[in-house]
């Protein structure tokens, strides 16, 4: 064990500083992430087209791709977080309402609809003086 550990110091200090600048970056993304969800967005059975798909279609795809990897990095990030510091459900939450993927609409509400995960979601929405977020 010894023997992997000074092997592997390079591995582990790098997986520690990202841990940290995800720790970090969460603490500071999540109540500004959480404060753009409309308070009514989980009341509708289908989700409200946006106006994203007015616009040009680079524009569109370059917004979609940003939207999607960020989304892809808090959930990376939110499961490390499970592991290591950091409010690793949340994280995953917002990362999992920021990408699109088939049956992405039902999976956020039956996510949020979790008592626990409603909760902190609310808790940091009132931080930011937002109304709560409403649930069926």
């Amino acid at each position: 064990m010894i023997e992997w550990l000074s092997t592997n110091q390079t591995l582990l200090t790098w997986l520690s500083i990202i841990s940290l600048i995800t720790f970090v970056g969460s603490l500071l993304a999540l109540p500004w992430l959480i404060g753009l969800i409309p308070e009514d967005y989980f009341l509708h059975q289908r989700r409200k087209p946006t106006d994203l798909k007015q616009r040009h279609p680079i524009t569109r795809l370059l917004l979609l791709l940003g939207k999607n990897l960020l989304g892809l990095a808090l959930l990376c990030g939110g499961l490390l977080m499970l592991f290591l510091p950091g409010q690793g459900l949340l994280t995953m939450a917002v990362g999992l309402l920021l990408m699109d993927y088939p049956g992405k609409y039902a999976l956020e509400r039956k996510i949020v609809s979790r008592p626990s995960i409603l909760k902190g979601m609310n808790w940091l929405r009132a931080k930011g003086d937002h109304p709560p977020i409403k649930v069926e």
